[in-house]
């Protein structure tokens, strides 16, 4: 046989072994899903966590704006049962800081702040809930670690509220330390790192304490007024809304220790995997700072008439487009409808004085510095 001939039979041999081998792995799959929607093990949630099939597929693709686009509204993951921060009022509404951030997101993607829909989910379930699609955007005073970054499939953005944890007492026991704690029972929130860093820093110190807990401030609250804790943790900010709504109904003066067990950055998350909606939801929540910074508010953003490039980029005129997935303006219906970031933070008095804190421009001292705008 000619030597070409039998070069061309082997190569048609292994052809056919190649494609037996392709056909027998491409059946193993027993559940009939396809392999290429499959997320890499490097990004694949844990068991408890997994996400349906057909939410993988819009994470690794991307699409999250498209499809948010297509429902019409934002989905986004947050509480009801902290005042100041995310609460279900009285006439069924929600209302606070962490809501309006939702609120920023969809004025920014549909010009219309109030086309979002709040979705209630508890410490415990909360990281879960985003993996598989219950929400694309949580804000939830949700603190970013580094177990929560790598582990949760969630995407940390800009921090809205820089805070720390601390412990409160009723004013009348008189403590003032840790110290003074040893043998306490003490309220704390489920499934939260508050939790963790409660008993990290006692068991650092060698104080004895009773963890007392609870899945939401709900049910945590009462039982510390009833006396069934001798302190409660929490963040800084959360334990001065409770002080608040404890002194202001009339119940016992409240003292919240000084020292700070941890630092508690919190801020907006979504899912890992669509950088696209990831841009979209960071540069809507930083144009509240922006704003803020440009001397913009929801009283004079819609008639700025100067001539400084910066803010004419930021407000989308001339033509300017950052290509960032939001309509050129994106900023002043953010701004008009919900406000510059001081504007949402003052709305609340309960979150305490953001004047001279860390949670006030980095030009006053504070943190609060973004990206430029150009």
């Amino acid at each position: 046989m000619h030597k070409s001939v039998q070069r061309l039979l082997a190569l048609l041999g292994l052809v056919l072994a190649f494609s037996l081998i392709a056909a027998s792995c491409g059946n193993d799959d027993d559940d009939g899903g396809a392999a290429p929607t499959e997320a890499p093990a490097a990004t694949e949630a844990p068991v408890a966590t997994e996400a349906p099939e057909a939410t993988v597929d819009l994470v690794q693709d991307g699409g999250t704006l498209q499809a948010v686009l297509d429902r019409g509204h934002v989905l986004c993951g947050s509480r009801d049962d902290v005042p100041g921060f995310a609460l279900l009022n009285a006439d069924g509404e929600y209302e606070g800081f962490d809501i309006d951030m939702c609120r920023v997101v969809a004025a920014a993607v549909f010009g219309d702040a109030d086309a979002v829909e709040i979705v209630p989910v508890t410490s415990a379930e909360r990281f879960t809930a985003l993996a598989s699609g219950q929400f694309e955007v949580m804000n939830r005073n949700t603190t970013w670690t580094a177990t929560r970054d790598g582990t949760e499939g969630a995407n940390f953005l800009f921090t809205t509220y820089y805070d720390g944890q601390g412990l409160m007492v009723p004013a009348s026991t008189g403590f003032t330390t840790l110290d003074d704690l040893a043998d306490a029972n003490i309220c704390v929130s489920t499934g939260t790192t508050t939790e963790l860093n409660l008993t990290a820093v006692f068991a650092a110190r060698g104080i004895p304490f009773n963890p007392v807990t609870f899945e939401g401030f709900d049910t945590l609250v009462p039982a510390y007024e009833e006396g069934q804790c001798e302190a409660m943790t929490a963040d800084s900010s959360v334990l001065g809304v409770f002080k608040y709504e404890i002194e202001q109904g009339g119940g016992d003066e409240q003292h919240v220790m000084a020292e700070l067990i941890s630092k508690e950055p919190l801020g907006t998350v979504v899912r890992d995997g669509d950088t696209e909606w990831a841009q979209v939801v960071n540069w809507a929540t930083m144009a509240t700072v922006q704003a803020w910074e440009f001397g913009l508010d929801s009283s004079n953003i819609g008639s700025y008439d100067g001539t400084d490039p910066n803010i004419l980029n930021f407000l989308g005129r001339d033509g300017f487009d950052p290509g960032l997935g939001l309509p050129t303006d994106f900023a002043v219906h953010v701004v008009e409808q919900v406000g510059n970031y001081e504007e949402i933070f003052n709305s609340y008095p309960q979150l305490g004085v953001l004047d001279g804190s860390v949670n006030d421009l980095w030009s006053n001292g504070g943190l609060m510095y973004v990206p430029p705008y150009r």
